[in-house]
């Protein structure tokens, strides 16, 4: 092992930095799809969610052990149910439409509240149940 050297980099930030400003870049484009979906005709794209979805996907395995690994999980499990609960109501919207109205927006709402959650532990580092 060499010694360190004047001109080395030496990271002194905490070794889950980089992990907490990845949650809150997914926790931010959730919040904007999470916003979209329950106002009225502000409907962000879907494809900010894939985003989300895949960085939380790739970096989990970075995750494993820490207390942010429950954040991860809660994102991935929270896009995961949100787009089922979407699937199982989405014929109340072809029989007819105030009833998938309603029903979208409670998922709406509820994934709005997971996100929202979620990002105020982030915020006080704390883990997720």
């Amino acid at each position: 092992m060499s010694e360190p050297n004047m001109n080395d980099v030496i990271d002194l930030r905490e070794p889950d930095d980089s992990l907490k400003t990845v949650g809150h870049i997914s926790y931010l484009l959730h919040t904007i799809v999470a916003v979209g979906a329950v106002l009225p005709g502000v409907q962000a794209s879907v494809a900010l969610l894939i985003v989300a979805f895949v960085i939380d996907l790739v970096k989990k395995g970075d995750a494993a052990g820490t207390w942010q690994e429950s954040h991860f999980r809660w994102r991935i499990r929270s896009v995961l149910w949100a787009g089922g609960l979407y699937l199982l109501t989405s014929p109340l919207w072809l029989m007819l439409v105030v009833p998938g109205w309603i029903a979208w927006g409670l998922v709406s709402i509820w994934f709005l509240y997971r996100v929202v959650r979620g990002w105020m532990n982030l915020n006080r580092s704390q883990p997720m149940p």
